[in-house]
């Protein structure tokens, strides 16, 4: 709710325009990503130390945004997309192969903090102006 309250702010009048097309953009994406390990049943667990040292350099370069004051722009953005992929790419596989079926909280709120990681990052592009 916090983010689709941001979002309305910041766009104003084609707000829910915006909201819309980021909803279907990151819903697309995802059913796409999750349908590549559901279909291929192969272990991504090998992205993992990328997807490590990704985030690392990606709060890195946040506080030294905050720190120096300068905005990250869209490659930045655009990269946190493909990181974003990436994880969800992970943690359906790690659903899949990984998890236990009493795990189901656990595996749940991982893809979700990723799904939502994507949605920002697609509703900040898509609210440039």
């Amino acid at each position: 709710m916090p983010l689709i309250f941001i979002a309305i702010n910041i766009a104003g009048d084609g707000a829910y325009n915006i909201l819309n097309q980021a909803a279907i953009l990151t819903l697309s994406l995802f059913t796409g990503l999750s349908a590549i390990v559901f279909v291929t049943k192969k272990d991504f667990s090998f992205l993992k130390s990328a997807l490590t040292i990704g985030f690392f350099i990606a709060i890195g370069l946040i506080v030294a945004g905050v720190i120096f004051g300068f905005n990250l722009g869209l490659w930045f953005s655009v990269g946190m997309i493909v990181l974003a992929s990436g994880s969800i790419l992970y943690q359906t596989s790690n659903m899949v192969h990984k998890y236990q079926e009493d795990q189901y909280v656990a595996a749940s709120l991982g893809l979700f903090a990723s799904l939502m990681l994507l949605f920002w990052y697609i509703l900040r592009i898509l609210s440039r102006d």
